[in-house]
């Protein structure tokens, strides 16, 4: 009897730490089947949510393009990625800021249409203004630099994009002189297409956002 006690007291321990010990790794398993599915929820969350930014700016690009049908069958205007661009040199001519005839007329094209989709969606119109990285001629010193340059080109379509009925309240100007070229200033042809103005329908909030314009 004593034998049989003796195995009976020397079992017990070991199916008691066997229990444990799968207790433990049922506890284990099911934190990690619980970690897995949060990751893979996270995943289809933010999945879900992409899907919804896209479809917004897809609709958003439809809608602009509508809007401006007119003035981008023209060929003068071009629109990439939300952003209305035109050359430089047809709303310019080289290190002017005064508007050429050809290029108050495309403004004026562009002006009504840009007033409804603006008014319709809330949104405001950043007019930006770009350079080449040439420096300023001797010849010509009413710029300091093409910072000022680029500035005072972008103003000068603001205002008159407001004279051509886009509310004063609804568009702002900024300058980015030789920065974010879009092709390289190696050669003319380059340069030229750097010399540009851009206008982009923005979030109110982004005037905020940019710092004051003067």
């Amino acid at each position: 009897m004593e034998n049989i006690d003796d195995g009976l007291e020397h079992s017990t321990p070991v199916w008691a730490v066997f229990g444990d010990l799968m207790s433990g790794l049922l506890g284990a398993f099911v934190l990690i089947l619980v970690g897995v599915l949060g990751v893979q929820l996270e995943l289809a969350t933010s999945l879900e949510a992409e899907v919804h930014k896209r479809q917004i700016e897809e609709r958003r690009r439809l809608a602009l393009e509508k809007a401006l049908a007119v003035p981008l069958a023209s060929g003068r205007v071009t629109l990439n990625n939300g952003r209305i661009g035109i050359s430089g040199s047809v709303l310019f001519a080289l290190n002017s800021d005064q508007l050429q005839p050809e290029g108050r007329q495309i403004l004026k094209s562009l002006a009504p249409p840009l007033a409804a989709y603006l008014g319709a969606r809330g949104e405001m119109l950043m007019v930006s203004g770009f350079t080449d990285d040439r420096p300023m001629r001797d010849s010509n010193r009413q710029f300091a630099d093409n910072w000022e340059l680029s500035a005072q080109r972008a103003l000068t379509v603001t205002r008159a994009m407001i004279d051509e009925g886009i509310p004063a309240a609804s568009i702002f100007a900024a300058a980015f002189g030789p920065e974010q070229p879009v092709a390289s200033n190696a050669d003319e042809k380059g340069r030229a297409q750097n010399r540009r103005v851009e206008m982009a329908p923005v979030p109110q909030s982004a005037k905020t956002d940019t710092g004051p314009h003067e």
